[in-house]
């Protein structure tokens, strides 16, 4: 009998949509307060999934989402990014 293999899922921060993790972007926090945009998903720090889609991102930016779940301030530099990463 063969063994099926579970698809991680996670919450996006924003819209509260729990999606599988290769359809999210993390950002991760380090101890420090250095944020930095995780595409392995596996850097070590506290993490914040978002859907990777423009109007998450500006929402994101708004209302501060990814500030208080990495309970640091998140430069514009992650969100202009983040914006670079959607536009391909």
């Amino acid at each position: 009998m063969k063994k099926v293999k579970k698809t991680p899922l996670r919450t996006c921060v924003v819209t509260r949509e729990v999606l599988p993790k290769k359809e999210l972007i993390r950002i991760c926090a380090t101890k420090d307060g250095v944020v930095s945009i995780d595409l392995n998903g596996k850097s070590p720090g506290r993490g914040a999934y978002l859907k990777l889609s423009q109007d998450v991102i500006v929402l994101a930016k708004k209302n501060k989402a990814l500030d208080k779940r990495l309970e640091t301030s998140v430069p514009d530099e992650i969100y202009e990014q983040l914006s670079k990463l959607v536009h391909g």
